[in-house]
C-alpha cells in the first residue's frame, strides 16, 4: 500500500513500570459529573444521564509546554481522572464497565470558554470551544486498579489552589460513566474518557504553570506558552 502523503505519527501515553506505549483510540469527555461544578455553570446536578462530547486523540499532548490556543480570550482550566479503556464492548453493564478500565492518569481538559459560551447561546456544537489543538495535557498511565477510588483530585496555578475535591464526589462512578459511553459507541482498546471536572475552574494565561494531582497517580504538570 502506498499513501498519498505519510499518516500522522501514531498518539501514544506512557505508562509508568513499562517500556510499552497505550496507543490512543480516540478521547470521550464527561460533561458536569459532580454537582458543585454543575451548580457553577449554571446547571442543576441532579443524577440525570451524563452527557459526552468528545476531543480528537492528536488533541492529547504529554509535553511540558502547552502552547496558548488561537482565538480565545477565555481560556479554562478543568482538572479531570482519565479511564483507559483496554477491551471491547457496548451497552455494558457498570460492572462490565469496570473489567475494560484497564488505567488511570491525570488530564486537563482545556476549554476555550468564550467560545463554548457562544455556541450554547446560539446552540451550536461546542467542537471549537473543547476540541482544539493541544486541549487535552495527559499525564502517564498507571495500570491495574484505582489505587484511591476517594482520594484528592487538584489543580493549582502557579502554585494556588483553584479546584480541590474527592473522586468520590463524582454524581457518575467511573465504570457508570464507561458503561454510559457503551450505550453510545462502541468501546474500544486505547479509548480514553475523562471522566469530569470538580468545581473551581477558571482561566489561565500564558506563562501559568497548572499542577494537576489525583491521589496514587503521576502527577501532571505544564506551562502555558
Amino acid at each position: 500500500m502506498t499513501w498519498l502523503f505519510n499518516p500522522p505519527a501514531p498518539v501514544a501515553l506512557s505508562i509508568i513500570g513499562r517500556q510499552a506505549l497505550f496507543p490512543v483510540r480516540r478521547i470521550l469527555c464527561v460533561g458536569q459529573n459532580y454537582a458543585a461544578h454543575a451548580r457553577e455553570m449554571g446547571a442543576d446536578p441532579t443524577r440525570e444521564a451524563p452527557f459526552f462530547f468528545a476531543k480528537p486523540c492528536d488533541a492529547l499532548t504529554t509535553e511540558a509546554e502547552v502552547p496558548f490556543p488561537s482565538a480565545t480570550e477565555n481560556l479554562h482550566h478543568e482538572v479531570e481522572l482519565v479511564c483507559a479503556i483496554g477491551g471491547e464492548g457496548a451497552d455494558l453493564s457498570p460492572a462490565a464497565a469496570g473489567n475494560l478500565i484497564i488505567g488511570w492518569a491525570v488530564g486537563v481538559d482545556l476549554t476555550r470558554r468564550d467560545i463554548q459560551a457562544e455556541a450554547k447561546s446560539r446552540g451550536r456544537p461546542w467542537d471549537a470551544s473543547k476540541g482544539f489543538d493541544h486541549s487535552a495535557p495527559c499525564g502517564p498511565l498507571t495500570l491495574g486498579a484505582l489505587p484511591n477510588p476517594g482520594g484528592a483530585i487538584a489543580l493549582a496555578v502557579n502554585g494556588e489552589m483553584r479546584q480541590s475535591a474527592r473522586l468520590d464526589q463524582m454524581i457518575w462512578s467511573p465504570a457508570e460513566v464507561v458503561a454510559q459511553a457503551s450505550r453510545l459507541w462502541r468501546l474500544m482498546p486505547g479509548d480514553l474518557i475523562f471522566t469530569g471536572t470538580p468545581e473551581g475552574v477558571g482561566p489561565v494565561v500564558r506563562g501559568d504553570r497548572i499542577e494537576a494531582a489525583i491521589a496514587g497517580l503521576a502527577p501532571l504538570t505544564f506551562t502555558l506558552t
